[in-house]
């Protein structure tokens, strides 16, 4: 089977080299910028310089090209694929789309008769090594059957992968996903900033979140993640605090707001990031910033 993988970033670049890595596909990749292409080439993918060049590279087999591209620029790029798709495609989204545009774009697909699939993909730089967490959507499940082995890679060893149904659920899955992670990470935050400026002076924070990994209720991959920072650094020198947002807790609100439901925990961590982007830090947004890095690869200072 070929795939194409467009949208070399933090991301794409480590799905596209763990498909590279199973020699088990046929992996075109295509991004922006030169450089990933060439570091993707020299693990065996084939390169692609321009988007006429993926197209090409299918000959003539079915066309599946897998996005991972910012939301705010998916419009655009598929509006660039349109006139070279052929009828029959499958483009994949698994960026961090809004779920209703997800089903925009694929009913303008549909009418072109090209299938559109949104995945929700969680794991962050971990999922190369640990396997990724895919939410899949698609109004077609036979789309979601035949890419099942490159869920399957993709997943190993510890990831996971499932079908939620119509267009638009997976995105959906994923954005209350990362809503909850909103809200989890700000807890932790919060207590580890009582921890550290509460009235017991010098409390030896990794040794609370170590021991907190072993048999406690709130053990987690976050706080192991932790553990980690604390040992390295405690007191989060070197970090200015300011947490960036990428949209997915805000649409989750908006969405709870539709249906009338409160989110009033995630609406509070959303509201801290925030908050952090006017200047307002201190020991706990470091500690999201931190936390951010780990899992994520983001970057340390915004």
């Amino acid at each position: 089977m070929k795939i194409a993988v467009y949208g070399l970033g933090r991301m794409g670049k480590q799905i596209a080299t763990k498909l590279v890595q199973s020699n088990k596909f046929e992996v075109i990749v295509h991004n922006r910028s030169k450089q990933p292409i060439d570091e993707l080439a020299s693990l065996g993918a084939i390169p692609a310089y321009d988007l006429k060049e993926v197209i090409n590279n299918f000959n003539d087999q079915k066309v599946i090209i897998w996005l991972m591209l910012p939301a705010d620029i998916v419009d655009q790029k598929i509006d660039e694929l349109i006139p070279i798709l052929p009828s029959g495609s499958l483009v994949i989204d698994g960026g961090n789309s809004n779920f209703n545009d997800t089903k925009r774009r694929n009913q303008k697909l549909k009418e072109l008769n090209i299938d559109y699939m949104d995945i929700g993909v969680s794991g962050g730089i971990w999922g190369i090594k640990k396997g990724f967490s895919m939410m899949v959507g698609s109004d077609n499940e036979e789309n979601y059957k035949e890419i099942e082995q490159i869920l399957i890679c993709l997943a190993e060893p510890s990831g996971g992968f499932g079908y939620f149904g119509q267009s638009g659920s997976g995105h959906f899955v994923k954005m209350v996903h990362n809503g909850i992670e909103y809200g989890m990470m700000e807890s932790l935050a919060e207590g580890y900033r009582l921890l550290k400026e509460g009235p017991y002076k010098n409390l030896d924070l990794s040794k609370i979140a170590n021991l907190w990994q072993n048999g406690s209720v709130v053990q987690s991959w976050l706080n192991s993640l932790i553990a980690e920072i604390m040992s390295e650094n405690p007191d989060l020198n070197n970090i200015n605090g300011v947490v960036s947002q990428s949209g997915e807790a805000k649409w989750s609100i908006e969405t709870a707001k539709q249906i009338g439901i409160d989110l009033p925990i995630i609406q509070k961590s959303l509201d801290i990031r925030l908050e952090s982007e006017q200047g307002h830090i201190n020991y706990g947004t470091k500690l999201l910033s931190a936390m951010r890095n780990k899992f994520g690869g983001h970057n340390l200072n915004n």
